[in-house]
């Protein structure tokens, strides 16, 4: 597994995991700079958690999938 193999612009995988990471930024950056009330706050902060995760699980599917054209083990 090599982390060089995250960075894959040609792969529309790795452009969703590029916007929900910005999504999530963008949703924690409002959690922390926005008065919200209780219910508006543990929505938008779920949503971010939600996006981090997601984002991470599209990286991890990257970084483990094998390159183009090469033998599976």
């Amino acid at each position: 597994m090599k982390l060089t193999r995250l960075f894959q612009p040609r792969n529309p995988l790795f452009w969703m995991m590029v916007a929900l990471n910005t999504l999530s930024m963008a949703l924690a950056w409002i959690v922390q700079n926005r008065p919200l009330n209780t219910l508006g706050l543990l929505l938008v902060a779920g949503f971010a958690v939600a996006n981090a995760v997601w984002g991470a699980w599209l990286a991890w599917r990257l970084v483990r999938e094998p390159r183009p054209g090469a033998d599976k083990p």
